[in-house]
């Protein structure tokens, strides 16, 4: 076998790569490319589940960021084989539309030899002659939509090519076409777009401005000037508890009230900000995409000067709203505090601790405390949700070596500290919303790249090409008729409609009673 020089093997390499298989393949690659998107905590979505799952798995974390697991959709990888994808259709999309535009002006194909060998067929013989026949059937047929080509055979014969259906092949390219505009809808977003979150406590507000953001995501164009000027409130929170049957202690229909601005100085709106319901200004939308407690709570020094004081935002660990969260107070003297433990909303103990309601019925804290240095300033976790221990040590309980200091506190509840490190108070909880805001710009051609695949799927579905040939020729001083017909797509029956046609072109008429009708085999059994 020849080797294939330089220019052949790009050639067999484009054939193989525009192929409808190679298609195919790349498009269930890229489905199981994103399976690790859902699995492997996203740094740019939940930032906090990622720096756990790191600490959790010290030995995977330096293989996963190589081979970028924690940001899969903006790995090198997943854009390699969303890039070939895009090139494969692109490859299958443009040769087929020529050949598709071409079988479009084609004349339907003439009848076979023998129509009676096709399947499905009629013959029947009649005094009219071969031209009234085939002038009735092109009208019959034309009143149904088919395209109608004429040929003239030998003398005293012709017949009548019919084809209808074409649509279906559009369909199919509407379909792959559809796919390249969602493609190009997801880049446009990506590219021209961003995605951020931040918590905002009920009573607080958020001016849209990045040093406002928890976290950030902008796309690889995109320009911080383009972030519209707004600024909103978080006026109150509505929340409705189920109470009773299966899930009871959930949260369920919460609304979030917001007065906003458009702009600085613009007249002052109101919005109720629920989910999947987002208010939108100019191109971007704000989501209101989950809630939480924030405990109140103050500490204290050994100095007796406040280190600390306010909400803490504590995040929820499961659906009655057990929250963990940490607190910090680098300034504290004469050493550094933290605080590190749950909240449970409404307090339970059964073999442990739980919270059995999602509502603050019954809040208790529980922390553990360490002194020490927090790291700060040596390049340890800035996350307010994490807590470095490498330089820490519990505090332990007063007259004991071995068993650390735990706080279990309700609202109103002041702790004193051992060793003169100060106090700690729980004096309230506040509620906190998970705002999203985002510009997504491609959004549009993505829902319209989606109704063009529902489109073209239902084209391809439903659309069923098929053929009829209609041929008339004198014999033995009568007219023969025969009818045949092809159904072009799998699981079709052209029967019925064969037999519709026969029974208008050879209506029961008194005037010819010599006139008969064959049918094919299956009909008459």
């Amino acid at each position: 076998m020849n080797e294939l020089n330089l220019r052949e093997f790009a050639r067999w390499t484009w054939r193989q790569l525009t192929s409808m298989r190679t298609a195919l393949l790349l498009l269930l690659l890229l489905a199981l490319a994103a399976v690790p998107g859902s699995v492997v905590p996203q740094a740019d979505v939940d930032a906090l589940k990622a720096s756990q799952w790191q600490e959790a798995h010290p030995k995977l974390t330096p293989i996963y960021e190589r081979l970028g697991l924690f940001d899969v959709y903006a790995s090198p990888w997943f854009a390699a084989i969303y890039l070939l994808l895009t090139i494969s259709l692109v490859g299958c999309i443009i040769p087929r539309t020529k050949v598709y535009f071409k079988a479009m002006r084609a004349r339907p194909p003439k009848a076979p030899r023998n129509l009676t060998r096709l399947p499905d067929h009629h013959t029947y013989t009649t005094s009219e002659s071969p031209e009234e026949v085939l002038a009735q059937a092109r009208k019959a047929l034309g009143k149904r939509r088919f395209r109608l080509d004429l040929h003239d055979e030998e003398a005293g014969s012709g017949s009548v090519a019919a084809e209808r259906g074409y649509l279906r092949e559009a369909g199919n390219l509407v379909f792959h076409l559809s796919i390249l505009v969602v493609m190009a809808g997801m880049a446009m977003g990506s590219l021209f777009g961003y995605q951020g979150g931040v918590i905002v406590t009920v009573g607080n507000g958020f001016s849209n401005n990045l040093t406002q953001y928890d976290d950030f995501v902008p796309g690889s164009l995109y320009r911080s000037e383009w972030m519209e000027p707004f600024a909103f409130d978080v006026d109150d929170f509505d929340i409705e508890w189920l109470y009773t049957g299966r899930g009871a202690g959930q949260a369920r229909n919460f609304t979030s009230e917001l007065t906003y601005t458009e702009e600085p100085g613009g007249a002052e709106k109101t919005y109720d900000l629920r989910v999947n319901h987002p208010l939108s200004i100019g191109k971007t939308d704000i989501f209101l995409i989950g809630h939480g407690y924030a405990p109140v709570i103050t500490i204290k020094d050994g100095n007796g000067e406040v280190a600390y004081s306010g909400p803490t935002t504590f995040l929820p660990m499961d659906m009655n709203f057990t929250s963990f969260g940490v607190v910090k107070a680098p300034d504290a003297q004469p050493k550094s505090l933290a605080l590190e433990g749950e909240l449970y909303p409404t307090y339970e103990f059964n073999d442990g601790p739980y919270s059995s309601f999602g509502e603050a019925i019954d809040p208790l804290i529980s922390m553990l405390v360490y002194a020490g240095d927090l790291g700060l300033d040596d390049g340890g976790s800035t996350s307010v949700y994490v807590l470095d221990k490498s330089e820490l040590e519990p505090v332990m309980k007063e007259g004991s070596d071995h068993a650390p200091l735990r706080l279990d506190m309700r609202p109103g509840d002041e702790v004193e500290l051992p060793d003169g490190l100060g106090t700690v108070s729980f004096d309230g909880i506040e509620r906190w919303n998970k705002i999203q805001i985002s510009q997504t710009p491609g959004k549009l051609v993505a829902l319209g790249g989606v109704s063009l695949a529902l489109l073209g799927l239902i084209g391809s579905l439903y659309i069923r090409p098929r053929r009829i040939w209609v041929r008339a020729r004198r014999v033995d001083g009568a007219t023969l008729v025969e009818i045949a017909g092809l159904d072009r797509s799998s699981g079709g029956d052209i029967a019925d409609e064969l037999a519709s046609l026969t029974a208008t072109l050879n209506p029961v008429d008194p005037a010819h009673p010599a006139d008969s009708a064959t049918a094919t085999p299956k009909e008459q059994s």
